[in-house]
C-alpha cells in the first residue's frame, strides 16, 4: 500500500537516489546517452534536496508499507513542480498518479490558479494524462549537449 506524506529531511539521499535511477534506467527510452548524462549531472546532492524542500515549497513523497520513499513531488507556491520522480521499480503501476493526485489537491487547498513545469518526454505523456497541455518545446544545451523538454501547464481555477 502507497501512502503520501510531507518530506522529511532524512528523506533526502533517498530522494537523490531515486533521481539517478529514474534518469538513468527511464531517461533511454526517450533520449541519447549523452543526453541522460548530462541530465544525471543535475542530481541535486542529498544537502541541496533538503534546503531545496524546505524553501516553503510544499514536497510529498509516496512511501511503501515499510516508509520507504518510492516516488517524490513538489510545487513551489506559484504553482511551479520541479520535481515529480518516481523510481524504476514503481514506475507506471499508479504511484505517481497517487502522488500528483495529491500534489494538484494540495495546490488547490492553497488557490494556487495553475500547475506549471518543464517536463522531460517521460514527464509528458504522463502530465497530458492529468489534464496538462504543452505550451511549447524548449530546445537548449546543458554543457554543450543538446536536449529538450516541455513547458506544460494545467489551470486549477479561472484567472482572477
Amino acid at each position: 500500500m502507497i501512502t503520501i506524506r510531507p518530506f522529511r529531511d532524512e528523506d533526502a539521499q533517498t530522494l537523490s537516489a531515486i533521481y539517478r535511477r529514474a534518469v538513468q534506467e527511464l531517461g533511454p527510452k526517450k533520449y541519447g546517452s549523452e543526453q541522460v548524462a548530462v541530465w544525471a549531472g543535475l542530481e541535486p546532492s542529498p544537502a541541496r534536496f533538503t534546503e531545496i524542500m524546505n524553501d516553503g515549497r510544499c514536497g510529498l513523497v509516496a512511501v511503501d508499507d515499510s516508509d520507504q520513499v518510492v516516488a517524490f513531488g513538489d510545487f513551489e507556491r506559484d504553482g511551479h513542480i520541479g520535481f515529480l520522480y518516481a523510481s524504476p521499480d514503481v514506475a507506471g503501476t499508479g504511484v505517481v498518479a497517487t502522488l500528483y493526485a495529491a500534489l494538484e489537491a494540495k495546490a488547490k487547498s492553497q488557490d494556487v490558479g495553475k500547475l506549471y513545469s518543464e517536463a522531460s518526454e517521460l514527464a509528458k505523456s504522463f502530465l497530458l494524462k492529468q489534464g496538462f497541455t504543452v505550451v511549447e518545446r524548449r530546445d537548449f544545451e546543458v554543457n554543450g549537449v543538446p536536449i529538450h523538454n516541455f513547458a506544460v501547464e494545467k489551470r486549477l481555477r479561472a484567472p482572477r
